[in-house]
């Protein structure tokens, strides 16, 4: 299967600081070429964890379009993981959602 930049799924999110992993959703954050010519994908975490808030933190004002069941935001705790472990997918982000993401990315990732 091919993975697509911005798709919402269900992952094994790894804890650092913990010796377990956790079924919780994750956004692409690779591109499409990436994740057509690599076995990993590189994701954000999505969040429920309003309390500890990053600057850098989007909300996802379309969770339920998205696929997500609470109001949440994609977190730049980042990690790749291979494709083979994905357990679900949930949907995909989409207009105003994708546009601040992608703008978060180039403000906090890129520059």
């Amino acid at each position: 299967m091919t993975y697509k930049q911005f798709e919402v799924l269900v992952v094994p999110f790894p804890f650092t600081e913990k010796y377990f992993h956790k079924k919780r959703p994750a956004v692409i954050l690779s591109s499409d070429a990436f994740n057509e010519s690599h076995d990993h994908l590189v994701l954000a975490m999505i969040t429920v964890a309003f309390s500890s808030k990053w600057v850098s933190d989007v909300m996802i004002e379309n969770w339920k379009e998205t696929g997500l069941t609470k109001s949440c935001c994609a977190r730049f705790k980042l990690f790749t993981l291979p494709q083979t472990l994905i357990i679900k997918n949930l949907g995909k982000l989409v207009g105003v959602d994708r546009e601040k993401l992608r703008f978060s990315m180039d403000k906090f990732l890129m520059q």
